[in-house]
């Protein structure tokens, strides 16, 4: 642990920068949450670096998703729970997101395609190179180039939807 402990807490610090002025989790707690369920009764079998990162940042993932549920839940009174997404390639594009509905987001990917869905996770939430994510999922960088951009714009044009609804 720690060897990975920096760079995790890197991740949750990056995660948590994107969010709303005075939000409560701290990148440190994310962390430990995710250390906790990581060594939980059946610890992952991890293959390589890029699939450890990939597996926490899955799990930091659920863990910012249950929190924004909670926050939103009518009998908290909370708002919605916004994420700063950012084009990490090109220019920077700064979109609020509703933590929960990009999460339902992914999910809806997940079933129509589920590399795609594993190429967002690992870019997006851990922070890995198209290389990096290329060698994790063993299928050449020109493919998660491609599956990155398909994503996003599918992602993006179902935010909207949801946001209009």
């Amino acid at each position: 642990m720690p060897l990975v402990y920096d760079e995790l807490r890197r991740l949750a610090h990056n995660y948590l920068r994107r969010e709303r002025s005075g939000h409560t989790l701290q990148s440190t707690a994310l962390v430990h949450e995710a250390y906790l369920r990581l060594t939980g009764n059946a610890p992952p079998q991890c293959q390589d670096r890029a699939h450890f990162f990939g597996i926490a940042a899955h799990l930091m993932r659920q863990i910012l998703v249950e929190y924004a549920r909670s926050r939103k839940a009518s009998k908290r009174g909370g708002d919605v729970y916004k994420l700063a997404v950012e084009d990490v390639e090109e220019q920077p594009l700064q979109v609020e997101l509703d933590m929960v509905a990009l999460d339902d987001a992914l999910t809806d990917l997940s079933r129509i395609d589920q590399q795609q869905s594993q190429v967002v996770e690992l870019r997006f939430f851990a922070g890995l190179s198209i290389e990096e994510i290329a060698e994790s999922l063993e299928i050449s960088a020109s493919t998660v180039k491609r599956d990155w951009n398909t994503a996003r714009v599918w992602l993006f044009r179902e935010l909207d939807r949801t946001e209009q609804l």
